[in-house]
């Protein structure tokens, strides 16, 4: 199930006219297989607790000097949806309830890399998707 959502997911991102430019901007097409793999075990860490995870998700995200909450709630939404299609509701919600942490997580650290009001980042909620 997480193989089907990764690979559903950014299958869906890469397509996106929001998203698909900064993803694509930043994985080269020939690493597209090695960042997929890199998901599976992120989200397999996540939701199995199965430790198979070596890396920093934030570092790059920083990296990207355009990122902001139009992006996160897009994200959010794709993600949403592809979750919605491909797990059972009980699942689906588990892994919105991770990646929506995931979402809040990196948009304070964006601001408080940027010297932004850290106070002022409200988590999205799913509500306001």
């Amino acid at each position: 199930m997480i193989h089907a959502v990764v690979h559903g997911f950014y299958d869906e991102i890469r397509k996106d006219a929001l998203l698909g430019p900064v993803f694509n901007g930043a994985i080269a097409p020939h690493d597209w297989p090695r960042h997929l793999a890199k998901m599976c075990d992120f989200w397999s860490s996540l939701m199995l607790r199965t430790a198979s995870y070596e890396g920093r998700p934030l570092p790059p995200h920083l990296a990207l000097p355009d990122l902001g909450e139009q992006h996160f709630r897009r994200w959010l939404g794709l993600f949403r949806a592809t979750v919605d299609k491909l797990c059972p509701p009980e699942i689906a919600a588990l892994f919105m309830d991770r990646a929506l942490r995931i979402a809040h997580s990196f948009r304070l650290a964006l601001a408080y890399n940027r010297g932004e009001n850290t106070l002022t980042v409200e988590p999205i909620t799913p509500d306001s998707l």
